[in-house]
């Protein structure tokens, strides 16, 4: 991204953040209720958000307004209008949410979910830390925790193949501002440096960094292929989102409408876990067909072993940055994957 349009973007989005700003002395029962994300429209956070809006324009009087990526600035920004009540819903991925939360960092640990997508979907839809017991924690922010899905396997892009956590010696790698996401690569090999999504493609372009990771229809909707020559999929991990409401904004409500909200939310997970059957796969074919030359690698088992093994040090690290509450929250997953096959 250039200067300029960093510059406009910044432009636009404190522009936007003025008009809603404006408004938000309305009543908490408004009938307009605004709702930001971090993807684009058509990406999986904005599939979710439309079929979320639909459901609840559809069973009530209210209205949604919807704000993908940039609108109104970065992830950051969009956590502190959501908690000051400017916007009403917001979803957002732990791997942001970690520095409010620090529990929240334990969808980093490598090799903690499952591969099956079956397995994957009934843990999100079953899981007790998800929940009963995440709820508790997110409350403490401020904030009404709705649901939290998966979004893809996310796979590693980089200017040379990798094989081993050698391959990685000295990459600067891109991470998400995450202490555990840091410590996670630093794991793997690589030199972990946080930057702020919309920094990514120029950092690439320029060098300044080698790597990123992302689940597959992301790579392939934000051309992380144009700068970058090798796909590798390890299978560490999978995107996870949370959507949230402001917690004083959801209380005030009628039972009622809380009610719309949840069958609302209950309605999008379906959809969205069904709207990624197969995502993975076409994605990384559209990105070999808009750059043949692209090099796309799935990791055998054998391959993978070397950063499997990783995953007890970055354990060992969630532990020490949360305490017995992160144990607890690492404990229970780990009970409820055992109880889906996991």
């Amino acid at each position: 991204m250039t200067k300029t349009h960093r510059t406009l973007m910044s432009g636009l989005a404190v522009g936007a953040v003025a008009a809603v700003a404006a408004t938000v002395a309305a009543p908490a029962d408004a009938e307009t209720w605004r709702y930001a994300f971090e993807e684009a429209l058509d990406e999986v956070q904005g599939k979710y958000a439309q079929k979320f809006k639909e459901e609840v324009e559809a069973n009530s009087e209210h209205e949604i307004q919807l704000f993908p990526y940039g609108t109104l600035g970065e992830s950051a920004d969009i956590m502190e209008q959501a908690q000051a009540g400017i916007l009403q819903f917001v979803d957002q991925s732990p791997g942001f949410t970690g520095a409010l939360i620090p529990e929240a960092q334990v969808f980093f640990v490598p090799y903690l979910l499952p591969q099956e997508d079956e397995e994957l979907f009934e843990f999100f839809r079953t899981s007790k830390a998800i929940n009963e017991m995440f709820p508790e924690l997110y409350a403490q922010q401020g904030l009404e925790l709705l649901s939290m899905f998966p979004e893809g396997d996310v796979c590693l892009t980089t200017q040379e193949p990798v094989r081993s956590p050698e391959d990685l010696n000295e990459v600067k790698f891109r991470v998400m501002t995450n202490p555990l996401l840091v410590e996670s690569y630093r794991a793997f090999g690589a030199t972990p440096t946080p930057l702020p999504w919309g920094e990514v493609y120029g950092a690439l372009q320029t060098g300044i960094i080698q790597g990123q990771e992302n689940p597959g229809f992301f790579l392939e909707s934000t051309k992380m292929y144009e700068v970058t020559d090798v796909i590798t999929c390890i299978g560490h991990n999978n995107f996870t989102t949370a959507v949230m409401a402001n917690k004083d904004f959801f209380d005030g409500l009628s039972e009622e409408d809380q009610q719309v909200i949840r069958n609302a939310t209950d309605v999008a997970f379906e959809y969205i876990l069904e709207y990624q059957s197969g995502l993975q796969e076409e994605s990384l074919e559209k990105i070999k067909q808009a750059k043949p030359e692209m090099e796309i690698n799935i990791l055998s088992e054998e391959e993978r072993q070397p950063f499997m093994d990783t995953a007890g040090e970055v354990e060992e690290a969630f532990i020490e940055m949360t305490g017995d509450s992160g144990r607890k929250i690492l404990e229970q997953m780990k009970q409820d994957l055992a109880a889906v096959g996991g």
